[in-house]
């Protein structure tokens, strides 16, 4: 159960806002932002969710997507751009989070990709959805990965006997505390029948 961690744009100006204005889940920091006007950064299935998540919360949610389409599922994207509390900016990439001396997001420094074009974009908060990395560097040669590098695990067992998985580092999908507690109870049901085998 090491997870698994979301992933980032890489900026520095996003490293120190984080956790001022900048974050990795909308379903965990989205209610910060009630009544505010946030920023999604993705294209997938994730981002497009999340978008419509914070839709509940915020008063405006702008998509920021490299692209001219999504890559997201068509019931997915169809929800967002039906959305009218939805903007999407296509071919955009965020160049820096502002405002680093004020120690809290303040809005984006976006360029147009194919233009090269900056402008500003005002708001407060800024969640990035570009996917996740499971933390399993340390059992690469060790145990099945996905070609994402999750842990291969049925009803969390692994493919060596006596190894279970649990949470987000075998689950790519839901990535909840929830659902990796849950699935934590799972592996500790599916360890302690394995245990018994050995007192019979």
């Amino acid at each position: 159960a090491t997870g698994a961690s979301a992933r980032y744009l890489g900026l520095a100006s996003e490293k120190l806002l984080l956790g001022h204005g900048v974050s990795g889940c909308a379903t965990c920091d989205g209610t910060f932002f009630r009544g505010q006007d946030v920023a999604v950064v993705g294209g997938g299935d994730t981002a497009l969710e999340d978008a419509l998540y914070l839709s509940r919360i915020a008063a405006s949610v702008t998509v920021i997507h490299r692209r001219d389409a999504f890559r997201a599922s068509k019931i997915m994207a169809d929800r967002v751009l039906a959305n009218p509390k939805i903007k999407v900016c296509w071919d955009h990439v965020v160049e820096e989070v502002l405002d680093v001396s004020a120690t809290i997001v303040t809005g984006v420094r976006l360029r147009h990709v194919k233009s090269g074009t900056l402008t500003e974009l005002p708001l407060q908060g800024l969640f990035i959805a570009i996917g996740h990395t499971p933390n399993t560097g340390l059992f690469k040669g060790q145990l099945a990965l996905d070609g994402e590098g999750y842990i291969v695990a049925r009803e969390c067992r692994t493919n060596v006997r006596g190894v279970f998985a649990a949470g987000d580092v075998q689950d790519h999908r839901y990535r909840q505390a929830i659902t990796a507690a849950g699935s934590g109870c799972m592996a500790a049901l599916e360890a302690e029948r394995y245990l018994g085998t050995f007192l019979s």
